[in-house]
């Protein structure tokens, strides 16, 4: 992250052992990147794969970030961001007093993300 940005934002998913499951987030990180080109964006995953949410963390303050906001990017607001993801903010929030850590509610829990799933599936019923 380029030392003037003091702003990190997180998007953090769950993982799996197929590194291939990884590509639609690969590309999400780009398309937010390119859309905030003053925002250090990363990726970070639950479990299975890497970085974890302390790894990238670690590496936003190292690059000088004050501000981390983390985007869980589940649709639903299921265990692991109800119970998981509240304890390794804690910890984060711990780690670093000196940086503002954010987090906001899952990505399927918006509407505009909702609608937009929405008109996916209705494509696949006019294009099938």
């Amino acid at each position: 992250m380029p030392a003037s940005i003091a702003q990190s934002l997180i998007l953090f998913a769950h993982g799996a052992r197929d590194p291939a499951w990884a590509a639609p987030f690969e590309r999400l990180r780009a398309l937010v990147q390119a859309a905030a080109p003053d925002v250090d964006v990363q990726l970070a995953f639950l479990e299975l794969m890497q970085p974890d949410l302390p790894a990238a963390a670690a590496q936003a303050v190292a690059g000088g970030a004050q501000r981390i906001t983390v985007v869980p990017v589940f649709l639903g607001q299921g265990g692991h961001v109800r119970r998981d993801l509240p304890q390794l903010l804690a910890q984060l929030r711990q780690a670093y007093p000196q940086v503002q850590i954010d987090d906001v509610p899952a990505a399927g829990e918006d509407d505009a993300v909702l609608r937009a799933i929405s008109a996916y599936c209705v494509r696949a019923v006019v294009v099938g």
